[in-house]
């Protein structure tokens, strides 16, 4: 089976197991009719796996490093989304805790992968 160099990086592999968590939390969020919050977590989500794969293919490190830090970045932007779905009660607070400290870790794994490409 042929492979994309993202494919062996295990911040890669973590994001997307947060991805499909997160997903299935956008569509419990549609079927509360709020289509926009769901939206706004299913793109910041899938920005963090496709930055660091849109990334993988550049022919440059600095250019890597580059979509690393976007990446890092939708991090936040997640965080962020899923505090306001706790505050609203969308979503539980030992759910809401359980992904926090996984984006935090996935956070720092990006930022030092990208600080051994520089």
């Amino acid at each position: 089976m042929m492979s994309f160099r993202f494919q062996e990086l295990q911040i890669w592999q973590e994001a997307i197991e947060l991805t499909d968590e997160l997903l299935d939390v956008a569509d419990e969020v549609e079927e509360l009719r709020k289509f926009k919050f769901a939206e706004q977590l299913r793109g910041a989500v899938m920005s963090i796996s496709n930055n660091i794969s849109e990334g993988s293919g550049s022919f440059s490190n600095k250019d890597f490093a580059n979509f690393l830090n976007m990446s890092r970045r939708s991090t936040f932007e997640v965080v962020n989304i899923l505090t306001i779905f706790q505050r609203r009660n969308y979503i539980d607070v030992s759910f809401y805790e359980q992904q926090t400290i996984k984006l935090d870790q996935l956070s720092r794994k990006i930022t030092n992968f990208r600080k051994s490409l520089l």
